[in-house]
């Protein structure tokens, strides 16, 4: 629309920030200079304008972060263009939503998002970025409304009369500021890409500069079409961000489980960079025997591909640890399963099982960073964990180490993203972490401090994990362990352990049940194991007794005939305890049974 009739609601909000139109016969001389030289377009040929235009596609749409899309594109405009610059979203478009013409009454939901203006229209009323711009009561429908937002035409206003203002302005007080300021001409542009309305942008020339033409609408419709394009690609890459956090979030652990002997604390940091969101990720499991399964995993690549490989990795990993595999099993697993992924990812991988009973762990690493063992009295050394290659590398098998750690010692087990740096080596940042680390009191390290003050904090292009374990000053009182000797007699000195212990723990009442568990497992262990190794009994959410051996085989259950004289000890602790199972260790393999405790 070219008439007399058009601006938007908000003229003084246009026109509203910084930099000068100058006042009076040297204006065009103050603008040049304060474009550092540069001509003002109403004097360029028209080539030189479109060569103008054509600069734009370096300016404009640096970032796929919309707010700053919107901002260059304010500032490319002035003073060159004009002496006050706005842009407008729609407030469904800034939530993700597609855009569409606005049809209703009153003023449509928009939040005002960029300004730029010389320092001569400072004066002027504009709605604050970040604010809706219908928020005052006293708000009317203008041009823009009527024209830009409803049926995606354009608005000139080139000479404004006095009764132009209010049809600009959003409110009467704005339009007197525009007209002490000397505002004289408004342009109004809609933005559209792909067929969507997403917002507008207007424009106000004051005094010293010529009124807008026919021309320069021309031009700014180009400029508005390019730039909703830059502006519509960070829309559509900000909702597929949210959807790939949502569902990385989603897939991470809500709480960590109480475990005995272990106290972890579990931090997110996500990256300052938008495109840093992918698949970091951690687990922390309560494993048989009352030992604790920590994992740390980072999948290479960002957005819904790395977050969905994360999602099903943690879900391999969670089913292998809950058969109690050791870690370095685990990780060979995964390695076959991230191989069999079809979109061909790879992952680093780290995983630590802790025992509370001699406050040990078991770690294997699949191309992951070292952990960082803290002994509470001010030590800090990465541990040398043999190092495998990366998940999905197809290079196995994968080394285990285990480690002694003194109680109220810390291990700290993270993803890259707290050490990457674009500008120093990762021995450089590894070495700061550690010192950082060593410089924290223990409560605030438990408590996520390190998140604050690790080497790539105030730069972090990655997201990042941070997993901080603390052994407990003491063995957990519920874990009691024994070594079993390996002659017959094996099974009445466990029995006997075992009805003592429970008396102990006024659990009587579980003794005739757990009598038999235990004969029939170290029966097991003397016929099939070379004997019976140690004996432990757990007390926690339920009971559980576990016995380990030397021998290879993990028993399953065998079916038996009536006439048959043996096979049926399985069958008696898988009726009798509400679940049992078996793991391979080192030296051989642990067989364990649970049972609900009385309520």
């Amino acid at each position: 629309m070219n008439s007399g009739e058009g601006r938007r609601r908000v003229p003084g909000r246009a026109s509203a920030g910084k930099g000068a139109a100058a006042h009076g016969p040297a204006g065009a001389r103050r603008r040049r200079a304060r474009s550092g030289g540069e001509v003002p377009l109403d004097r360029l040929t028209t080539r030189d304008r479109l060569a103008w235009l054509n600069s734009a596609g370096s300016r404009i749409g640096t970032t796929l972060d919309l707010e700053r899309t919107a901002q260059e594109l304010a500032e490319f405009t002035v003073p060159r263009f004009a002496d006050g610059a706005a842009v407008d979203i729609l407030e469904s478009v800034l939530r993700g939503e597609e855009g569409a013409r606005w049809t209703g009454t009153g003023t449509p939901l928009m939040r005002a998002t960029a300004l730029s203006a010389v320092e001569e229209l400072s004066s002027l009323e504009p709605t604050p970025v970040g604010e809706t711009t219908a928020r005052a009561e006293e708000a009317h429908e203008t041009l823009l409304h009527r024209y830009c937002l409803r049926q995606g035409k354009p608005v000139l206003v080139s000479r404004m009369r006095r009764d132009d203002f209010l049809k600009v302005a959003p409110t009467e007080s704005a339009a007197a500021k525009m007209r002490a300021a000397g505002v004289h001409s408004y342009l109004a542009v809609p933005l559209i890409a792909r067929g969507l309305l997403l917002g507008s942008a207007d424009f106000v020339r004051g005094p010293g500069t010529p009124p807008f033409s026919s021309t320069d609408l021309a031009l700014a419709e180009q400029l508005a079409s390019q730039a909703a394009v830059y502006i519509d690609n960070a829309r559509l890459y900000g909702r597929e961000r949210e959807h790939v956090v949502s569902l990385q979030r989603a897939l991470l652990p809500r709480v960590t489980p109480v475990t005995p002997g272990l106290r972890v604390q579990a931090e997110y940091a996500p990256s300052t960079a938008h495109h840093g969101v992918g698949g970091d990720w951690y687990d922390v499991m309560a494993l048989p025997g009352g030992r604790t399964a920590l994992m740390v995993g980072d999948v290479m690549g960002h957005g819904l591909p790395a977050a969905a490989t994360m999602g099903r990795l943690r879900a391999v990993a969670r089913t292998l640890m809950t058969l109690d595999m050791a870690p370095e099993r685990v990780l060979a697993r995964l390695d076959l399963a991230t191989r069999d992924l079809e979109d061909e990812q790879v992952a680093t991988f780290l995983c630590a099982v802790f025992d509370p009973a001699d406050s040990t762990y078991t770690l294997a690493s699949a191309g992951h960073l070292p952990p960082l063992l803290l002994d509470g009295r001010g030590s800090a050394e990465f541990v040398d964990v043999p190092v495998g290659a990366p998940l999905g590398a197809g290079v196995i098998p994968y080394d285990p180490i285990r480690l002694e750690v003194p109680r109220g010692g810390n291990l700290v087990m993270y993803t890259d993203g707290f050490v990457k740096s674009r500008h120093a080596d990762i021995d450089h940042q590894l070495d700061c972490l550690r010192s950082a680390a060593r410089g924290l009191a223990p409560e605030v390290l438990e408590g996520g401090g390190l998140t604050g003050c690790a080497p790539a904090d105030a730069a972090r292009f990655d997201e990042a994990v941070l997993l901080v374990a603390t052994a407990l000053s003491e063995a957990p009182a519920d874990v009691r362990e024994w070594q079993l000797p390996q002659e017959g007699r094996a099974a009445s000195v466990a029995r006997s352990l075992v009805t003592d212990q429970l008396a102990a723990w006024d659990l009587t009442e579980l003794g005739d049940v757990f009598e038999l568990v235990v004969s029939e497992l170290v029966g097991n262990a003397l016929r099939y194991g070379n004997g019976p190794g140690r004996l432990r009994l757990l007390r926690g959410d339920r009971l559980v007794v576990e016995v380990s051996d030397t021998g290879p085989d993990l028993p399953q259950i065998q079916h038996a005939d009536l006439s048959d004289e043996g096979g049926r000890g399985l069958q008696l602790i898988n009726m009798l305890c509400r679940r049992w199972g078996s793991c391979r260790t080192v030296n051989g393999k642990v067989v364990w049974a649970e049972q609900n405790l009385p309520s």
